[in-house]
């Protein structure tokens, strides 16, 4: 299964580092004229969840986007063995719906052999 991808295929719905423990957040993304779509961008450069919001909201307000933070949390990514941890929450956004990330990273990473997600942590 390929990536999903907004209508014009512009933004990627997951874009994470590629290893390590980092913050994410789920956000909501919309164009006027299109449906809203969810987005995951996690980073381990971040020192706060509200960081990487706000440099996706930059990024995307000028391609048109309208976007709302869902919430956040932490991931943990394994991609030596391929497995995705996904957990916590986000004291500015508040805990995001952690199975709605799992869904988009088990589109982005088809191949891994767990991906899942608890609520515990931080």
């Amino acid at each position: 299964m390929s990536e999903m991808m907004n209508p014009e295929n512009i933004v990627s719905n997951v874009h994470i580092d590629s290893n390590g423990c980092f913050k994410y957040v789920l956000i909501r993304i919309h164009k006027e004229g299109s449906a809203s779509e969810f987005i995951v961008r996690g980073y381990s450069w971040a020192a706060y969840h509200a960081d990487i919001y706000d440099s996706a909201e930059e990024e995307l307000a000028k391609l048109g986007y309208e976007t709302e933070c869902l919430g956040g949390g932490r991931i943990l990514h394994d991609s030596v063995n391929k497995t995705i941890k996904v957990y916590g929450y986000s004291m500015g956004f508040g805990l995001a719906d952690h199975s709605k990330t799992c869904e988009l990273l088990k589109i982005k990473y088809p191949d891994y052999t767990s991906i899942s997600w608890t609520n515990e942590g931080y």
